[in-house]
């Protein structure tokens, strides 16, 4: 079973976290989510979400993919902090799959992992930073190696999906999306 560490920072944005956790278990995916701090996370909207575990206690496991949560200040918290930077080091070197959606792509480019590559974000996050050798896209998901990015709150279930196939196949990723009563690939 494939295992992903979503790591949950204060001010993350709800939708975008609980859409993730949510799709990728139903279609079967063992999902950590891991608070940057300990207790009760307290999302972009006032939602309060309880992390199954710290990022201190999940920091040297091996994980298939690591998504990270979009929203502010939550993508903030995620770019300050050294573990997650070390832990997505770690990540790109064994090449395993990354994926950001929201605000939380500039974390992928802090950490230096879009360099050469296609991705996308919320608007004007991507373009903010001046990256020379990055193409923003501004599709709804973008897919370029191991680096999956998203636009935000309204392409978290697309994120979600694209991140199913990617993990556990087509035929799971259309198994969960009739779940949902939507048409594949809306």
């Amino acid at each position: 079973m494939p295992r992903v560490l979503i790591p949950l920072a204060q001010g993350c944005e709800e939708l975008e976290a609980i859409t993730l956790i949510d799709l990728l278990r139903r279609a079967g995916v063992e999902v950590i989510s891991a608070g940057l701090d300990e207790g009760v996370v307290t999302a972009s909207r006032g939602t309060r979400l309880l992390p199954d575990t710290t990022l201190d206690a999940v920091r040297n496991e091996d994980f298939d993919l690591i998504a990270l949560p979009g929203g502010l200040p939550g993508a903030d918290h995620l770019d300050q902090d050294p573990r997650l930077r070390a832990i997505l080091a770690r990540q790109a070197e064994k090449q395993r799959d990354i994926a950001a959606i929201c605000a939380a792509p500039k974390v992928l480019a802090h950490a230096g992992l879009l360099h050469g590559r296609r991705a996308t974000s919320y608007p004007g996050v991507l373009d903010a930073l001046d990256l020379d050798d990055t193409e923003v896209t501004g599709v709804p998901v973008e897919v370029d190696g191991h680096i999956i990015t998203s636009r935000g709150p309204g392409t978290a279930m697309d994120f979600a999906l694209t991140l199913i196939e990617r993990l556990a196949g087509a035929e799971k990723r259309a198994e969960v999306e009739q779940g949902l009563m939507r048409e594949p690939g809306c």
